[in-house]
């Protein structure tokens, strides 16, 4: 330990930094500890993926290697039930809600952010407090909302509602407002309007965390579930998660063919997320600046 002064005088211990073999002893255990958190999180993916590589009869021995390798489970899913409609449908419909929710969720935060007018403040109040309401409390009257709207069993019934996001608008907001607004005074002093500072400004700073966001509202209507069973019944609007949900009967669960479809479906989203990375990156690295 070495020693400081105080203003008073007496002495200060502080730690010294370690070095040498209690230096070295510190970064094998940090890394030892990298390496178990690594591999307790990419077990579940390795077992998903050599379960949907066995047969029925296979896939709960509790071995993570398989006995047999058969593709039966994926051939199933690609050619003897419509997953490539199922598909389609997640796509469309996420893709959809992903650019009008950033485009909307964009131009109110921005208002809330910048903009000077009466009951804004309230009006932040109200939305931010719809994040304490869970999904299923809404079910119910969301669906008797969308019933008298004439929108049930449609594609607008599997995008409109779920548009509103007040996730995206508060964390939207709260980085608009780390922008230096002397960008915003310069252009109102070459003659810009608040469209072309948000268009031409605005929006070209916020394209990491646009970048961000647009992954978690994809996955998340990529991954929807409970909104689409209640909403849809025709068959040419089934979505993923609904359509693999069918493989499981009165009686059991085909777990070999519903594995093997959520590898498939998994796919889209890791592409996704390779290739927004660099952006999802960059969004953390600059959420704190100001």
């Amino acid at each position: 330990m070495s020693t400081d002064t105080l203003a008073d005088g007496s002495p200060a211990a502080r730690p010294t930094p370690l070095r040498g073999p209690g230096r070295r002893r510190a970064r094998a255990g940090l890394t030892v500890l990298a390496i178990v958190l690594s591999v307790l999180s990419v077990f579940p993916v390795l077992w998903l993926i050599t379960s949907a590589l066995k047969p029925r009869e296979a896939v709960t021995d509790g071995k993570l290697l398989p006995d047999d390798v058969t593709w039966e489970n994926f051939r199933y899913v690609l050619t003897e039930v419509a997953f490539d409609r199922w598909l389609w449908n997640s796509f469309f419909t996420a893709a959809i809600i992903t650019v009008l929710a950033l485009f909307f969720h964009s131009m109110a935060a921005y208002a809330l952010a910048r903009l000077r007018f009466p009951g804004r403040d309230g009006i932040f109040v109200v939305i931010f407090s719809t994040l304490l309401i869970t999904p299923p409390v809404i079910l119910i009257p969301l669906f008797i909302v969308v019933r008298e709207m004439g929108m049930l069993d449609s594609y607008a019934a599997l995008i409109i509602p779920p548009l509103f996001n007040a996730f995206g608008i508060f964390l939207l907001r709260q980085f608009y407002l780390g922008i230096p607004r002397e960008l915003e005074e310069a252009a109102i002093a070459d003659g810009a309007g608040y469209w072309r500072i948000y268009w031409s400004i605005i929006l070209p700073l916020s394209r990491p965390i646009l970048a961000a966001l647009s992954v978690f509202f994809f996955l998340a209507n990529w991954n929807a579930f409970a909104w689409p069973l209640v909403a849809t019944s025709s068959e040419n609007l089934t979505v993923t998660q609904v359509g693999i949900a069918s493989f499981t009967t009165q009686y059991g669960s085909n777990w070999n063919y519903i594995l093997a479809a959520a590898v498939v479906a998994v796919i889209p989203m890791l592409m996704l997320f390779l290739f927004f990375q660099r952006q999802m990156v960059e969004s953390i690295k600059t959420s704190g600046l100001k």
